[in-house]
């Protein structure tokens, strides 16, 4: 589903209250394209870490990327990539580790 899409239904900018959502909605009246609206939200909240760093890599030039950060700290979001940023636990981290113990390395 896109932008577009999402305008097409019927009081969807209506529904919208909260400061991002004010945003988001004034994103969706100028017809701009929001990459979590265009993907599969399930890329957004990824185990893989290549899936995490090209969620991360799409919010980059978006432009509601400041407000949804934002709104992403004061709702104490636990989880997800959220203004391109790493949530884990309710806190930003650089990068998601992968799953499992690391690999010993071989000291030489």
């Amino acid at each position: 589903m896109n932008a577009m899409d999402l305008r097409r239904h019927k009081g969807v900018t209506q529904m919208l209250t909260g400061p991002f959502d004010r945003v988001l909605a004034q994103a969706l009246r100028r017809s701009l394209e929001i990459p979590c609206l265009t993907v599969d939200p399930e890329l957004f909240f990824a185990e893989s870490p290549d899936d995490v760093e090209t969620a991360k890599a799409m919010c980059g030039d978006c432009p509601v990327r400041t407000a949804c950060l934002t709104a992403a700290l004061e709702r104490r979001e636990p989880w997800g990539v959220w203004g391109a940023e790493l949530f884990v636990q309710g806190a930003v981290v650089p990068r998601k580790r992968p799953r499992g113990r690391p690999r010993k390395e071989v000291a030489a």
